[in-house]
């Protein structure tokens, strides 16, 4: 049976180029570890880890268990590393599927541990990868607890500390203070986890912004002065996005960021069709609350989308959409399941006609950050709220 036109497309071979580029950035000097998490930002866990495995990635990075269980069924060679950690009772299916999680509390810890020794795990079987919080007040163990965290790591236990991670939270600022203060702590604590007599093998730090700003040479010099490699974790820039830099006082983007920027390219295009045509009169009110009044005689196109699918309602009466190759605006209120676009300026428009909401048409181009200056977020969100029912086509 049909279906309602409203669908993404991916391009999963454009995946797979953004990912070696981005591999010949990082070169030797680091890993790559691919974010596919919250449903590979929207674009579709089970079309795009396979993808960016294809194209050499050999680990991948998940919101959670659930989707670590997903990803493992998709990849199964590929590590699978569970970034916001574990919740109560859910250390038995970490140890069943194989996936490695992050951790930062005792409690964690605890779950982990008591799930493989049930499961009759070797001494250093199961990895773990320890989240330091180095300014971010989010995730992380602080400094402060270190030491007793890392005294869980002792002979005889299943757990192996395999990586030291941090988010450096203002990596897309140019003049990098923020992330030196950060990198200074990281080389604290590292010291501290020598100290403690724990060597884990990577250093887990930096996203698309810093591997774009050409810091991977940098925080492989910090995991090499202390016996581990460097691992990045690139997410927005996998899919053809580079993060928008914040200028300093004195400092610009970097000019790599700039030559990133023409060389990734977007895997996802979101489209819709116009289900219908009207002719209105001038004073005719378009949408709820009659937010949109015609000046003139005008021509409607109603086409099938709506917040439901994740187009911003904020969008209504100062955005437009892409309908043969012209920039058409949004009139009205964003309902839950429709958007009216005003076509009069665009006479060959059919029923039918393929609308484009995110991506291009002819020389024309709508981007996610067009999206999100428009709606007052980031591109981030804009991929992510695009709703399940939205179809997600590999092209």
């Amino acid at each position: 049976m049909p279906m309602r036109p409203c669908w993404v497309e991916i391009h999963t071979h454009f995946l797979e180029d953004n990912y070696r580029f981005l591999s010949t950035l990082a070169a030797s000097q680091a890993e790559l570890l691919a974010i596919v998490k919250a449903d590979a930002y929207g674009h579709s866990l089970s079309l795009c880890a396979p993808a960016v495995v294809r194209a050499g990635a050999r680990w991948l990075g998940v919101t959670d268990v659930d989707e670590g269980v997903a990803a493992r069924a998709l990849s199964p060679e590929a590590r699978v590393l569970v970034i916001s950690g574990t919740f109560p009772g859910q250390g038995e299916a970490v140890v069943r599927h194989g996936l490695t999680t992050v951790a930062w509390e005792p409690w964690q810890l605890d779950e982990l541990e008591g799930a493989s020794r049930a499961a009759g795990a070797a001494s250093g079987s199961v990895p773990v990868h320890l989240e330091i919080d180095t300014g971010m007040s989010r995730q992380g163990v602080a400094p402060a607890q270190l030491a007793s965290v890392l005294a869980r790591f002792v002979p005889g236990s299943p757990l192996r500390l395999e990586a030291v991670m941090t988010h450096l939270f203002a990596a897309d600022e140019a003049d990098g203070a923020v992330t030196n203060a950060q990198l200074a702590r990281v080389d604290e604590a590292l010291e501290k986890v020598e100290f403690a007599g724990v060597f884990p093998e990577w250093l887990s730090v930096g996203a698309s912004a810093a591997l774009l700003a050409g810091q991977a040479g940098s925080i492989a010099a910090l995991a090499a002065r202390h016996g581990m490699k460097a691992m990045l974790r690139p997410g927005l820039a996998l899919y053809g996005l580079v993060p928008e830099f914040v200028p300093g006082f004195d400092s610009e983007e970097p000019a790599s960021m700039a030559a990133a920027r023409a060389r990734l390219k977007p895997v996802l295009q979101w489209k819709t069709r116009v289900a219908c045509l009207r002719s209105v009169p001038a004073g005719a009110v378009v949408g709820y609350n009659g937010t949109f009044v015609a000046t003139e005689a005008m021509r409607l196109a109603l086409v099938a989308v709506g917040y439901a699918d994740g187009l911003d309602r904020r969008l209504g009466n100062h955005f437009s959409l892409l309908v043969r190759g012209v920039r058409a605006p949004l009139v009205g209120r964003v309902s839950m399941d429709q958007a009216v676009l005003d076509v009069t300026g665009i006479p060959s428009v059919e029923t039918g006609d393929e609308v484009v909401i995110l991506g291009t048409q002819g020389d024309e181009t709508i981007t996610a950050f067009d999206h999100a200056r428009a709606s007052g977020t980031v591109p981030w969100e804009v991929f992510t709220r695009i709703g399940p029912r939205v179809r997600r086509v590999a092209v």
